[in-house]
């Protein structure tokens, strides 16, 4: 059954057409990952697991080495950075300047929380994947309050995004959905199999598999190449129609349409 679905889904990624991007700009960068750009134009990347932001000859940094790998980092308000330190239950939130503002240790909520996925929710709050019970909420960091607001779910999450007032990720089954600070759940599709993703709309989203991009369709359940000239490269990310792609010589980026 699972042979059937992969070759599925490689029918419909050969089956579209190829969008071609245009070529900005291409600059050196060494890391171990690069995470993205702010809403202000400054990049981030980890290297040996410090967060470096570097702003034209401006540069930042942030470790905390006693909490272990950083898993997530949120790059939604440039004033309030989340780092997600999954190993130890543990959030960071940094200032412009990679200051920290605040520690949060989830160990110490008024409820049981182990965290699997984070993100910066409007006001003082921030999503929460809760392992233990299996379900979403909002935590209020500055009282340590949970506040769930879905049933539990039977499938683990293989990926997640979120924005101030949603939080949306896939299952391992390829299932998408996507919840509100209301709890209302809505159910986006099914994708094929990916290496990495990122939505860039509400009905788009980018996939890389192997080392090829698509570009995936929900209203179409149509992939369409996306043609970009690196052979190989390690992660990607989207922003305001800005393709970023990461390889190991440093970041190219490209201009892409988006309906």
């Amino acid at each position: 059954m699972k042979k059937v679905y992969l070759l599925f889904w490689l029918f419909c990624a050969w089956n579209g057409l190829a969008q071609k991007p245009v070529l900005m700009n291409t600059f050196d960068m060494k890391a171990d990952a690069f995470v993205g750009y702010d809403a202000l134009g400054a990049i981030y990347s980890i290297t040996n697991n410090v967060l470096t932001k570097q702003f034209g000859e401006q540069k930042w940094q942030y470790k905390n080495l006693q909490l272990g790998k950083i898993t997530k980092v949120d790059l939604q308000n440039p004033l309030k950075i989340v780092l997600f330190y999954q190993d130890f239950n543990a959030v960071i939130l940094l200032d412009n300047q990679l200051n920290e503002t605040a520690s949060i240790n989830l160990n110490d909520s008024t409820n049981p929380i182990i965290a699997i996925a984070i993100g910066l929710a409007a006001g003082n709050r921030l999503w929460i994947y809760n392992n233990l019970s299996q379900k979403i909420g909002l935590y209020e960091y500055t009282k340590r309050e949970f506040k769930t607001l879905t049933t539990p779910f039977t499938n683990n999450v293989t990926y997640y995004e979120s924005g101030f007032n949603y939080f949306q990720w896939i299952d391992e089954e390829g299932n998408s959905f996507r919840c509100d600070v209301y709890g209302k759940i809505d159910q986006m599709g099914n994708l094929p199999p990916f290496d990495q993703i990122q939505w860039i709309s509400d009905t788009l989203l980018l996939f890389k598999k192997g080392n090829e991009l698509y570009e995936y369709d929900f209203k179409d359940k149509k992939s369409t190449l996306v043609e970009i000239d690196k052979k190989t490269f390690k992660n990607f990310t989207y922003k305001d129609q800005i393709l970023s792609i990461f390889t190991d010589n440093g970041i190219t980026n490209y201009k892409i349409a988006v309906p």
